[in-house]
């Protein structure tokens, strides 16, 4: 079964639009906060985390044209899955109501509160918020997590389970994220979205993709990890989208053995690390260079890779394949 990417959307300060990905910074000065998009009741008891998820999570639903101007629904919510990539997510909470059951027990936290420590809490405020009752799952899974949950996404889909699916990667930046991760001297705080559907289901409804989802994998190597998906897919790399500051694959020429790269983007050198949100925001990128900046007539496609891998300081590093839309 062919998987098109038909919706994208972002959360990141000083970033309008997925395509300000591919740009080489953000504006200066103090951008305004996307979490300020929202409005209306219910926000109070949510943490950062599910907010920016919310907003991208929407902009991309109503790009596929899963949602009208209205916010209501244009498919039957079955149809609909989501999956969150996010390896911090709602730590504030947690750690907020560890603290006042140290401090106060039980007696002291809110009833509003406590649903929001389960750590699927970003993706059922998204399914609840949207109607969206098909298959619902959070991927907590290191610096792989966003490149995992897309295949995730591919495979309820290709099972059957689903028509079409919502994937967000969120990470938020606050004090308990920052006292979790000392090591680190920078954080990411947004989230990306895309929406991924079968192809029938796309040309059933009249939408037309933006790119096609290619092979994925998952390996203890990072050279491994690329190689595999370059076996199934030969096809140049127009764009490589890089894992967090891996030695030599940022450098100008770089290349896929004998396979030509016709540019190398890591979006750490313009985001911060960005965890779990990192292969999904890959996606987003490498949709819109796709969709809008690649060279007109090129037959080439996206490589994103996430995690060093056992070379390095992770325990898997992932890749996975993005081709022009109306490809196979």
């Amino acid at each position: 079964m062919h998987i098109v990417v038909t919706g994208l959307g972002t959360a990141v300060r000083g970033l309008d639009t997925p395509g300000g990905l591919l740009g080489d910074r953000r504006p200066a000065g103090e951008p305004a906060d996307p979490v300020d998009r929202l409005t209306g009741r219910g926000l109070r008891y949510k943490d950062r985390a599910t907010k920016l998820a919310m907003v991208a999570g929407e902009e991309a639903l109503a790009a596929a044209g899963l949602i009208g101007a209205d916010g209501a629904s244009t498919v039957p919510g079955e149809s609909v899955g989501t999956v969150v990539s996010t390896n911090f997510g709602n730590v504030d909470t947690v750690c907020e109501t560890v603290e006042t059951i140290a401090r106060d027990t039980y007696l002291g936290t809110s009833p509003m509160l406590l649903p929001a420590t389960s750590s699927n809490v970003v993706a059922s405020w998204l399914a609840i918020t949207h109607g969206l009752r098909g298959a619902n799952l959070t991927l907590c899974n290191g610096r792989t997590s966003g490149l995992d949950a897309v295949n995730w996404a591919r495979l309820l889909i290709g099972s059957g389970r689903v028509e079409r699916v919502l994937v967000v990667g969120v990470e938020p930046d606050n004090p308990a994220v920052r006292h979790l991760a000392p090591e680190q001297d920078e954080f990411f705080d947004g989230a990306a979205a895309l929406v991924l559907e079968s192809a029938e289901s796309a040309a059933a409804r009249g939408v037309r993709p933006l790119a096609g989802l290619g092979p994925y994998a998952r390996r203890a190597a990072h050279t491994r990890a690329v190689a595999d998906v370059r076996e199934r897919e030969p096809r140049a790399v127009g764009l490589w989208c890089v894992p967090e500051h891996p030695e030599g694959v940022r450098a100008p020429g770089a290349s896929l053995g004998s396979v030509p790269v016709g540019g190398v983007r890591d979006l750490s050198e313009l985001l911060g690390p960005s965890s779990g949100a990192l292969g999904v925001l890959q996606c987003v990128a490498g949709t819109a260079w796709l969709a809008g900046a690649a060279p007109d007539g090129a037959d080439a496609v996206v490589l994103a890779s996430a995690g060093t891998g056992d070379t390095g300081r992770d325990d898997a590093a992932a890749a996975l394949i993005l081709t022009p839309a109306g490809s196979t």
